[in-house]
């Protein structure tokens, strides 16, 4: 009879301990990763198509490129802003307009890391993604093993921010918080920015063989009075090809001067701009 009990208390703690063991593994199981056989083929060198101007479906004039004088897009900015925005592109017309990556070793930040005309390459792994560009050179992490974006008070402003996201079928879904806002990093040399706010959405897939698509959502309660739609394409380079470092301290052709301007150069280091 002594035995039968204990078999019984045995099988008892047996239950007690392994069920909520099994009901966990159960639980992780279904919040891992994509197993690496299931993702998709991103390999290979990579570089957005068209100039840099970050929203093409609202720039004016259809073939103005960022950093010409008079060019700007139309974001859905409220009135302070949209202030803010004037007011950069006049200093785009006046050759006086910092572009932060001019700052050595500055990286381009997020979302600007989708709008730069060097390669970019991407990692897939199950528990993360990284975009890795030449120019900067910079790397934007999205984490895509189930975690959460980190709380509020445990988040600072930075160039590539906090991004973390899901694959849905080949197409990755990820979100972007944290990044920093205006006079830090800017979208293109037409002198957009956004505040510290910003919540960018981006659905990023490869649409063919040779062509991967970016659709960003970006919302902003501070400069934004709706959601703002834009859309990136990048072409496959050839096979074989090679990402290599840029970086402005070895080849700084848009110096500030003593007055504030900012100037370009060529490859002799004779002044290019005209207007001053």
């Amino acid at each position: 009879m002594q035995r039968i009990r204990t078999a019984a208390v045995s099988m008892t703690l047996v239950r007690t301990v392994l069920l909520p063991v099994l009901l966990f593994s159960r639980i992780a199981i279904a919040q891992s990763p994509v197993s690496i056989e299931n993702l998709p083929d991103w390999s290979g060198v990579w570089q957005m198509i068209g100039p840099t101007v970050f929203d093409r479906a609202t720039v004016v004039p259809s073939n103005g490129r960022a950093g010409q004088h008079g060019v700007r897009e139309y974001p859905p900015y409220n009135v302070e802003w949209e202030g803010k925005y004037v007011a950069n592109i006049e200093l785009v017309r006046q050759d006086r307009f910092p572009d932060t990556i001019s700052t050595c070793g500055t990286f381009p930040g997020f979302p600007r890391t989708m709008n730069l005309p060097g390669a970019m390459e991407f990692v897939v792994r199950p528990e993360q993604v990284w975009i890795l560009t030449e120019d900067g050179p910079s790397i934007t992490r999205i984490y895509t093993d189930g975690r959460n974006h980190p709380p509020p008070d445990e988040i600072w402003p930075t160039y590539s921010g906090e991004s973390v996201g899901q694959w849905e079928g080949n197409t990755l879904v990820f979100k972007t918080i944290g990044i920093k806002g205006a006079g830090d990093t800017i979208l293109d040399r037409t002198g957009l920015v956004l505040s510290e706010q910003a919540q960018i959405t981006t659905r990023l897939r490869r649409a063919d063989e040779s062509t991967m698509e970016a659709r960003m959502i970006i919302e902003d309660p501070e400069a934004l009075t709706a959601p703002w739609s834009v859309d990136k394409q990048y072409e496959r380079l050839p096979a074989g090809s090679r990402m290599f470092d840029v970086a402005c301290a070895e080849n700084n052709r848009n110096p500030v001067d003593e007055s504030g301007r900012t100037l370009t150069l060529d490859a002799e280091g004779n002044i290019l701009d005209m207007n001053y």
